[in-house]
């Protein structure tokens, strides 16, 4: 009699079952108790098990036995998607309203750093010419009309092939009698340096909300542990996902949880204890060369982005632009320029002469409005600057910390212990100010860590979760073997 070998239940089915069975179940349970409440094999309740430690962020313990435990903090509720979706909603509402913004912007390039300077500039050479001119007001203000909308077209084309994103004479912040600018022509480069070609546009842009960052891969943290797995020989601890990511380890544990059922992997329990997660059909590879480790998260400190980005020749010609806006749409209020009014200026009328009455709407309230709301929002941006540092600098000092810890648990005889002296040293150099208290101990907590009652003078942390884990994979790793990197001979080949 031949026995058909067991058919493994889809690990989101298995968890269905789990969750209905396990429903109100508070504290630790094993794969036995899981199978048992559940009538699920093991192999069935185990994959089941891990998918839902993924879904609802539970937590992996293990036994000096070696036994995996499972606890579920939150049953089978999701409190933290509550928090996501507002964050969510919220950032969906800031990002709509930074791209009608942007939009407004680019909109308003056109519009105030172009049109409404080509309009003011315009009036301002009409009234010039209307002063001069000695004629009578029929011949004159036709000669005067006919001139000032000639230098209008002059003054209009010349901003816009400068300014226009597309065209060939695009302006950029060097100036001819800059060292950067090409004495054998505008197109070449000089002294080595490639000639900035930025358009306009996108400084402006730069100016009133920052430089654009670079889009996130969404599977960054999954590529660096993919890569750091396959650098230390398919076996790796939350110690090793914690290093290459920078995520606290609330988050790398439920993610493990679903790497392994993406990725074929195992659990496994040193006597000890420590956590050892496998990944062998990873390994495989046909290149040559060892896999590359990926550098650690605090080999990168993070740093502040530049207020504009701009040179200091783009920023100022976009203050003096929005600023000469600024001021003439504040004489415009004050001279009544309306759009009636314009019309008989346009006919010769000089501007003393003008009716005081209605309110400059579109020469006056739309340009002094959008104008003080362009230098409002990088005058904003720059007040914000001092949190946002000081934002940065308390994610480098918690990766500072968390160095001096990996670096130091499970070392050998001749390290430095891990004291409080040394995390906060450590803090001090990343973020340039001295810790609280409270914030070592916060972020011992978070990786496991107790007071070393034994120790001498001063405080001592241990992490005993660390250690293991630590002594467990060096173990494992030794006992790996190179057979599984290698994807083996090649019996068949279609180009034979």
């Amino acid at each position: 009699m031949t026995l058909k070998s067991p058919k493994l239940m889809e690990a989101r089915r298995a968890a269905g079952i789990l969750e209905s069975a396990l429903r109100g179940h508070a504290g630790d349970l094993t794969l036995a108790d899981a199978s048992a409440k559940s009538g699920l094999p093991l192999r069935d309740a185990e994959s089941g098990l891990h998918l839902l430690v993924s879904e609802y962020h539970g937590h992996l313990k293990a036994t000096s036995e070696g036994e995996l435990l499972f606890r579920f903090p939150h049953g089978f509720t999701r409190p933290w998607e509550t928090r996501t979706r507002l964050q969510r909603a919220l950032g969906a509402v800031l990002r709509g309203a930074a791209g009608v913004a942007r939009f407004v912007v680019r909109a308003w390039i056109a519009i105030v750093l172009i049109a409404y300077v080509v309009i003011f500039v315009g009036i301002l050479i009409a009234q010039m010419f209307a002063r001069s001119s000695s004629d009578s007001r029929d011949h004159g203000g036709f000669s005067g009309s006919f001139a000032g909308y000639f230098l209008f077209r002059m003054v209009f084309d010349a901003i816009f092939w400068t300014f226009h994103p597309f065209s060939p004479f695009v302006w950029t912040a060097d100036p001819p009698w800059s060292s950067s600018y090409d004495r054998r022509g505008a197109f070449g480069q000089a002294h080595g340096r490639p000639r900035d070609e930025t358009p306009f546009y996108e400084k402006v842009n730069r100016f009133f909300f920052g430089p654009t960052p670079a889009p996130r891969d969404p599977l960054e943290d999954e590529k660096l542990i993919l890569a750091e797995i396959r650098a230390q020989r398919g076996r790796i601890g939350l110690a090793d996902v914690m290093r290459v990511t920078g995520l606290p380890r609330d988050e790398a544990d439920p993610l493990m949880a679903r790497l392994m059922l993406d990725y074929d992997g195992t659990v496994d329990v040193s006597e000890e204890g420590g956590i050892v997660y496998r990944f062998e059909a990873i390994r495989r590879t046909t290149a040559e060369a060892p896999p590359r480790a990926p550098a650690p998260v605090w080999a990168k400190r993070e740093e502040l982005p530049p207020l504009t980005g701009n040179g200091a020749g783009a920023n100022a010609l976009i203050v003096v632009l929005n600023g000469f806006n600024l001021l003439m749409s504040l004489f415009a209020l004050g001279a009544h320029l309306t759009l009636d009014n314009l019309g008989l200026l346009a006919r010769g009328v000089p501007m003393a002469a003008l009716p005081p009455a209605g309110t400059a709407v579109a020469l006056g309230v739309v340009p002094l409005v959008f104008s003080l709301a362009l230098f409002a929002l990088p005058l904003g941006r720059a007040l914000l600057r001092p949190l946002k540092r000081r934002r940065l600098a308390r994610r480098n000092a918690r990766r500072a910390v968390l160095r001096a810890i990996l670096t130091r648990v499970g070392a050998r005889q001749g390290r430095e212990p891990i004291t409080e002296a040394v995390l906060q040293r450590a803090w001090q150099d990343a973020a340039g100010e001295a810790p609280r208290s409270e914030e070592i101990t916060r972020e011992v907590v978070a990786l496991g860590g107790d007071v070393d009652l034994e120790a001498g003078e001063g405080i001592r942390y241990r992490f005993p979760d660390l250690e293991t884990e630590a002594k467990a994979l060096e173990a494992e790793r030794e006992a790996a073997s190179e057979e599984e990197a290698r994807a083996g001979k090649v019996i068949f080949s279609s180009d034979a």
